[in-house]
């Protein structure tokens, strides 16, 4: 693609559901490769949601990403942990569990590990 790009997460090239019900991942692909929105549903735990779909003990992928609202704990396999939150920036090396903290909805946009993630 050269010159402008227009893409739109209410019209991605993928959408894949987590389990449960809990959320789904909208994928745009860009050349620089794909960037996703996850809407991750009160009660939304990578360990029971993700993780069956990914088939490892803790979530690989490597997170660059923009929390839009809403609110995710994450929790490193070393135990470093943090609260993300509305505004935040997150970078979030592979090796982790995280769950969704409250009752609203977490949305967030992810520029590098969504390529595979929840990928069935």
């Amino acid at each position: 693609m050269s010159g402008l790009v227009r893409k739109s997460f209410d019209a991605p090239e993928e959408v894949r559901p987590f389990e449960q019900d809990k959320g789904e991942l909208r994928l745009v692909n860009l050349d620089a490769g794909p960037v996703g929105r996850a809407v991750f549903e009160p009660g939304w735990r990578w360990s029971e949601h993700v993780k069956p779909i990914a088939g490892t003990d803790s979530c690989q992928a490597p997170h660059l990403g923009y929390v839009i609202s809403g609110r995710m704990k994450i929790v490193m396999d070393d135990g470093q942990q943090d609260e993300f939150g509305p505004g935040d920036f997150m970078l979030c090396p592979p090796g982790h569990d995280a769950w969704v903290v409250g009752d609203e909805r977490c949305v967030i946009v992810d520029w590098q590990g969504f390529a595979d993630y929840a990928k069935r």
